[in-house]
């Protein structure tokens, strides 16, 4: 979709309708993927600890 089309088809839309564009628009600029991928990684570290690091393991850690 072209901007200029979602545009036009943003100022068609009730005030009510265009408030809850913008919280969605506000929404999606926080919640980078990236973001929400780095922090569940690091939520997880814990939980892993024992299954990474352990002497078996020791050689995928000098790739």
């Amino acid at each position: 979709m072209q901007e200029k089309e979602l545009i036009e088809k943003i100022k068609e839309l009730p005030p009510d309708k265009i408030a809850e564009v913008v919280n969605f628009v506000d929404f999606l600029a926080r919640h980078d993927d990236r973001a929400l991928v780095q922090a569940a990684s690091r939520i997880s570290e814990p939980a892993f600890a024992n299954v990474w690091d352990n002497p078996n393991d020791a050689e995928y850690d000098n790739l």
